[in-house]
């Protein structure tokens, strides 16, 4: 039990170094002279070197079974970059920095693999549930820290924030312990191919790639700047991006136990994107900062419906030994939406402006929808 507490607390602090500055990229981004463009690019900067290193680092996970050495890399590399931005603070350290923070976030796929197997199998979704709330509790004690160091200090202390969360995560690392349990099998080129046949796990991970493309050009990207253009203020960014991580806390672990028992997988996917696609519609049009807060909580919710779900099913019905390789393509290719989503709203909202670029979005959103009940991924209750 202590090992699971240990291991918790180490994640929240990981993600707490990743999303102290977040809630403010894009708008310091833009007081740096960055464009839309640029700022799209920024943001989807930090899925890039996910999508590129996540698979690779999934197999070599499994093939030496060290999982808890990703994970300390992970917590130096979030620390080097925040200390970065700190001190060579610029619109091209963001991008630099970005980079770094999403080969940080590629271990993620050591994180999530090592706490499952404190658990059997069939308790995947539930695992993972649990990690992804203490992700969501991370971020958003690091939001509302980071709202009163920018108010009193600026932007610019937000990274020297994280570099502190990080350090604490790095500390907390070196006591968690591998699960020897696990039969190792060095995976090779062919039982890749054979994982990422699986149909589950093709299946979620499309779906995951949608997800990702809303978060990043709304919550992550875009949403910011609808805030301070309705005069929000640095602690109301804060505020702004943590009250969408509220709802995590505890829809991600009701998501993957209480809402399947009740509709099953794909019914609470469908719901889920349906929540997150109205809000990502309404919010252009939302004419105060309370009224843009509360679409950013439900949509919260709806983003916690879905994609610690798609999570657990990505890995339930995987062997132990070539579960860190499965996720580790599930979380690359979900990369992919991490990139081209604050890339894409960028690009329309510089051409056609903001309002286009989120009613495009949410449009999205509503396929993803229609795609998961095409898929019914649900194993014992059929969507009809």
């Amino acid at each position: 039990m202590m090992q699971k507490v240990l291991f918790m607390m180490a994640t929240s602090f990981f993600w707490f170094s990743l999303y102290a500055y977040v809630p403010e990229l894009s708008t310091y981004a833009k007081e740096l002279g960055a464009s839309y463009e640029m700022i799209g690019i920024i943001t989807g900067s930090y899925g890039l070197t996910q999508t590129l290193l996540r698979i690779p680092l999934g197999i070599i996970s499994d093939r030496f079974n060290k999982r808890r050495l990703f994970i300390t890399m992970g917590m130096f590399i979030a620390v080097m970059s925040s200390l970065i931005t700190f001190f060579f603070p610029t619109a091209f350290s963001l991008l630099v920095t970005r980079l770094l923070a999403g080969i940080s976030a590629s271990t993620w796929v050591a994180f999530t693999v090592l706490f499952a197997s404190y658990y059997r199998s069939e308790e995947s979704p539930k695992a993972i549930g649990f990690m992804n709330a203490y992700n969501a509790l991370g971020q958003l004690v690091a939001m509302a820290i980071g709202g009163v160091v920018s108010l009193m200090f600026g932007t610019r202390y937000l990274y020297l924030l994280g570099a502190f969360g990080g350090i604490c995560g790095l500390v907390l690392s070196f006591f968690i312990t591998e699960n020897k349990a696990i039969h190792r099998v060095p995976l090779k080129l062919k039982g890749l191919f054979t994982v990422t046949l699986d149909g589950m796990l093709g299946k979620v991970s499309i779906l995951a790639i949608l997800s990702q493309f809303i978060t990043f050009a709304t919550t992550f990207g875009f949403i910011p700047i609808v805030a301070q253009n309705l005069g929000a203020n640095r602690l109301h960014l804060s505020m702004m991006t943590a009250i969408n991580i509220i709802p995590a806390i505890w829809v991600s672990s009701l998501a993957a136990t209480v809402f399947v028992r009740w509709w099953g997988e794909s019914r609470t996917l469908v719901y889920g994107f349906l929540i997150s696609a109205v809000l990502c519609m309404l919010a252009p049009f939302v004419s105060s900062l309370s009224l843009l807060m509360l679409v950013q909580f439900f949509a919260g919710v709806g983003r916690s419906m879905v994609f610690p779900l798609l999570m657990g099913l990505s890995i339930r019905g995987i062997e132990d030994n070539k579960r860190a390789s499965a996720m580790g393509f599930f979380q690359a290719i979900y990369g992919v939406g991490m990139i081209i989503g604050p890339i894409i709203l960028g690009v329309l909202a510089g051409q056609f402006g903001l309002v286009a670029g989120f009613i495009i979005t949410g449009v999205i959103g509503i396929g993803a929808a229609l795609l998961t009940i095409k898929f019914n991924l649900s194993v014992n209750t059929e969507f009809k």
